[in-house]
């Protein structure tokens, strides 16, 4: 696999080609598919709804439509298509959007190599090319995996994985690698080696986090070397990180640390990722239940024993991102604890996630001071079961008992009273209840200090005045410290204002055919700052034939701002003509209307150009004609005639 500089690509598509790619995947990509994947839809009439995954949803706010295969969210204001859907769920740019979605489709993209005057030069741009990006990582997974299976410098990385108890199966399916000790006496690092010591391709190595520069200065080196290497997914299975651990009697060469992961780049954020998710996705989202776990080998081991639905976080206690990354597939989340002091330390981060994500997230600590991996082969599956079934708790009981731990709630008040405080203070960081506040939100929150009232033995009346006594005094700082940043726009969606040329594309939207009728009353596409994009597109499709239906609009346009305003727009135009009892009529007067305040600009605009003192004879009577024939034209005067 080549992913040199030189061989970078530039993705080239054209609408009116004969074999249009856009056009191509669109039809091949059903955007309830598409949607299906990240949340949960639920049919609603002609179209589905779901739980925006954009804002804090409580009720369903993100709607798709099966028939114009668009979606919109009326809080967050964003819509579009599958491209557009795409790259607000993956952070890319519509380029990178066209070749998932192609791949994924199975349609080949049409290719052009860069030349050398290309800007920036093709080594600059191969550097910050997420494509070549993935290229490198590719590349440099499946060069580690062969060191591992091979070389004889991975026998301890072997024993140290027949030790663990893991597979070559499972060696296989997880892409686990080795990067050996140093190479300085042979002119750099084995990787480099294999890069065959290119410079661009080191760059490129260096982009993606492998090869790092030391703190003091100096030459490249392997990030890893010494280490076992487990691959990092992403979602849709490509490579995008590395995690290193270091192996008994083999020195890591860098740094002593236990575990290494790769700092972030383009293709990785360690907090938005989760190990073995690629692999796990398809059984979390038919059981709708997600187990995670703290390490690689956990994952792996459990896997093996028939817990596929396991995924580790990745240096990292699990977060708000992890959270909202799991419930597009996930309705419950079992967090599996460590048994050790570190795993006991996590209550209240895990109640303060069940709280503010409002999911069903329970926490199993496992005994003897286990870690999974441990406990599966040392006591096998059906162990992991009995636990999960008699000891997983939900976050409010996991907080309450590592709160509680050694506290006698009878007698000693003092440190009761305390322990109900910490739990309250972490109650009063959820959002507070609204009017459109769901029923089962509502009730989330009653259960919530209904137990608590329970638990400590006090008055539940007691227990709500001291959350809303919280809640006041964290109103005064919208931002606490250690609080989540308030989601903007939740309470009320987006309201569509249109302006005139917004209001005449709504139109033409709902009625495509009479595009033409425009186009004869004015020659030029209407300038405006709103929506001369969507015009001017509109007069191109005409010259080239093509009506410019909704869906030829938002194939022609990639920037998914403007596709989300489309998308508002035609819904806006569709409503409107549904009112109309004769629509072309109506068109015909809105045309008109739109016409003549485009004239009467004109006019005004010209009729302060005669008075200018530096005009002379010539261009004076060129602006009185001109005048003349745009009132002719108005008043529907035909020209004159010769004779």
């Amino acid at each position: 696999m080549d992913f040199a500089p030189h061989a970078t690509e530039t993705l080239t598509v054209s609408f009116g080609s004969s074999a249009d790619v856009k056009e191509q995947v669109k039809q091949a990509i059903d955007i309830v598919d598409l949607v299906g994947n990240y949340v949960q839809l639920r049919r609603q009439g002609r179209g589905f709804v779901a739980l925006c995954p954009w804002h804090d949803d409580t009720r369903p706010s993100l709607q798709v439509n099966p028939e114009r295969q668009s979606f919109k969210c009326w809080v967050c204001d964003i819509g579009g298509d599958v491209f557009s859907f795409l790259m607000k769920m993956e952070g890319v740019e519509f380029r990178e959007a066209l070749e998932m979605l192609a791949e994924r489709a199975g349609v080949p993209l049409v290719r052009a190599r860069p030349t050398a005057a290309s800007p920036g030069g093709p080594a600059a741009a191969a550097v910050f090319d997420k494509q070549t990006l993935y290229k490198a990582a590719a590349w440099v997974e499946q060069k580690y995996h062969e060191c591992l299976l091979s070389s004889p410098e991975a026998e301890p990385a072997r024993q140290y994985l027949r030790e663990r108890g893991i597979t070559p199966e499972s060696i296989a399916r997880f892409h686990l690698g080795f990067s050996p000790p140093g190479y300085p006496r042979a002119g750099g690092d084995w990787i480099l080696q294999q890069a065959g010591g290119d410079p661009g391709r080191a760059k490129v190595l260096e982009a993606i986090g492998v090869l790092a520069r030391p703190a003091g200065g100096g030459g490249l080196y392997d990030r890893f070397r010494g280490r076992l290497l487990f691959s990092i997914r992403n979602e849709q299975g490509k490579p995008v990180a590395l995690g290193g651990r270091v192996l008994p009697d083999v020195p890591s060469m860098t740094s002593q640390a236990k575990y290494v992961n790769s700092p972030e780049t383009p293709l990785f954020t360690k907090n938005r990722l989760l190990y073995g998710l690629d692999l796990a996705r398809d059984a979390v989202r038919k059981g709708r239940v997600a187990l995670v776990m703290e390490g690689y080998t956990d994952v792996i081991v459990a896997h093996q024993y028939g817990f596929d639905r396991a995924v580790a976080v990745l240096g990292t206690a699990l977060g708000e991102n992890h959270v909202r990354l799991l419930k597009r597939y996930a309705d419950r989340i079992v967090l599996v604890l460590d048994g050790d002091e570190a795993g006991q330390k996590r209550a209240n981060e895990v109640l303060e996630l069940f709280i503010a994500q409002q999911v069903d997230l329970d926490v199993l600590t496992l005994p003897d001071d286990l870690d999974p991996c441990d406990l599966l082969c040392q006591r096998g599956a059906a162990a992991l079961d009995e636990l999960l079934a008699a000891r997983a708790v939900d976050a409010l009981e996991h907080a309450f008992r590592a709160a509680t731990g050694g506290v006698d709630l009878d007698r000693d008040v003092h440190a009761a009273s305390q322990a109900l405080e910490r739990l309250v203070a972490v109650v009063a960081k959820a959002p507070r209840l609204r009017p459109d506040t769901t029923t089962e939100d509502r009730l989330r929150e009653a259960k919530f200090l209904q137990r608590l009232a329970a638990m400590f033995r006090v008055d539940e009346a007691e227990i709500r005045r001291r959350l809303t006594e919280l809640r006041r005094k964290g109103k005064a700082d919208p931002n606490p410290a250690g609080s989540r940043p308030a989601v903007a726009a939740a309470a009320a969606p987006a309201v569509l204002v249109p302006s005139p040329e917004e209001e005449l594309l709504a139109v033409l939207l709902a009625l495509p055919a009479q595009w033409p009728a425009l186009r004869a009353r004015l020659a030029k596409p209407p300038a405006s700052e709103a929506c001369g994009l969507f015009f001017e597109c509109g007069y191109r499709l005409l010259d080239a034939g093509v009506t410019p239906t909704f869906e030829h609009l938002m194939l022609e346009i990639e920037d998914a701002a403007a596709k989300s305003r489309l998308v508002a727009l035609d819904e806006h135009g569709r409503a409107k003509v549904s009112r109309w009892a004769d629509p072309e009529a109506a068109v015909a007067d809105l045309l008109a209307s739109f016409v003549g305040k485009e004239v009467d600009q004109r006019l005004r605009a010209q009729t302060l150009a005669l008075r200018e003192p530096e005009l002379n004879s010539s261009q004076a009577e060129h602006v009185l004609r001109d005048i003349y024939e745009q009132v002719r034209n108005r008043q529907g005067i035909s020209a004159p005639t010769d004779g």
